[in-house]
C-alpha cells in the first residue's frame, strides 16, 4: 500500500472524490486546505463539450474579474509617439517598437501580457513565432489590438484574464489567491463562468458544460455541481 503523509490522509477523510460539491461549499473546502507555506491560487477547470480542432468549436475570449486576480500582471505595448506615451501613463511594464522586437527576438520576453496598436501589427507580425506559441499574440478579438492602450493596460493590470480551449475540451484559469474571501473567489468564479457560458460556439452540440472542479496550486481537485451553477 502506498504511503500517505498526515496531509494526504487529512485532505482525503475531509474531501470526497467522488461528491459533487455546490460551489460555496467547495471554495471554503479549498481556502481550509490551502495551507501552502505561499499564497496559493485557486484554479478551476471546466470541461466543454466541445472540439477545439474544428474552428467553429473554439472557445477563446478574455474576461474582467471582479475581485481582481491577486497577481502583478506585467504588460508589454507595442506603440509609437503619443500612443507609447499613453501606454507608460496607464502603467504598462514595457513599452517599444523596433527596440522591443529584437528584445523578444532575442529572449528577452519580460512580461506576461502584449498589446499593440494596429498600425503596429505588421512589425509584430514578424515575432508571432515566439508570441503565438506563449500565449502572448496580440489579438483584436481579445481587446490587445486597439487604438485604445492606456484602457488596454489598465484592464490587463486590472483583474482581466483570459481563457482558451485546450485540445481535451477543458478550460484551465485561476479566479484568485488562497487569500482571496470566499465571497470575492465566489465573485470570480462567477464571472469566468459566465464569460464561458456566453461564449458558446455555434459548432457546439449537446451539452456544453460538461465537468467543473476546483483547487488550489497544491490541493486537491474538487468536483462541483453542474446543477447547482446553473449553466450546464
Amino acid at each position: 500500500m502506498a504511503f500517505q503523509s498526515k496531509k494526504a490522509k487529512k485532505l482525503a477523510a475531509a474531501i470526497d472524490s467522488e461528491k459533487l460539491y455546490g460551489v460555496s461549499e467547495a471554495i471554503a473546502l479549498v481556502k481550509e486546505h490551502a495551507t501552502a507555506k505561499f499564497d496559493e491560487t485557486i484554479e478551476v477547470a471546466l470541461n466543454l463539450g466541445v472540439d477545439p480542432r474544428h474552428a467553429d468549436q473554439m472557445v477563446r475570449g478574455v474576461v474582467s474579474l471582479p475581485k481582481g486576480t491577486g497577481k502583478t500582471v506585467r504588460v508589454a505595448v507595442f506603440a509609437k509617439d503619443a500612443k507609447a506615451e499613453e501606454a507608460r501613463a496607464a502603467g504598462a511594464d514595457v513599452v517599444g517598437a523596433e527596440d522591443l522586437i529584437d528584445a523578444i527576438t532575442n529572449g528577452n520576453i519580460d512580461f506576461d501580457r502584449c498589446i499593440a496598436t494596429p498600425d503596429m501589427m505588421g512589425m509584430v507580425g514578424r515575432v508571432a513565432k515566439i508570441l503565438g506559441p506563449k500565449g502572448m499574440m496580440p489579438n483584436p478579438k481579445l481587446g490587445t489590438v486597439t487604438p485604445n492602450v492606456g484602457q488596454a493596460v489598465k484592464d490587463a493590470k486590472g483583474g482581466q484574464v483570459e481563457y482558451r480551449v485546450e485540445k481535451a475540451g477543458i478550460i484551465h484559469s485561476g479566479i484568485g489567491k488562497a487569500s482571496f474571501s470566499a465571497e470575492d473567489l465566489r465573485a470570480n468564479f462567477d464571472a469566468l463562468v459566465d464569460a464561458v457560458v456566453k461564449a458558446k460556439p455555434s459548432g457546439a452540440k449537446g451539452k456544453y458544460l460538461r465537468k467543473a472542479a476546483i483547487s488550489s496550486s497544491m490541493g486537491p481537485g474538487i468536483k462541483l455541481d453542474i446543477a447547482e451553477i446553473g449553466a450546464a
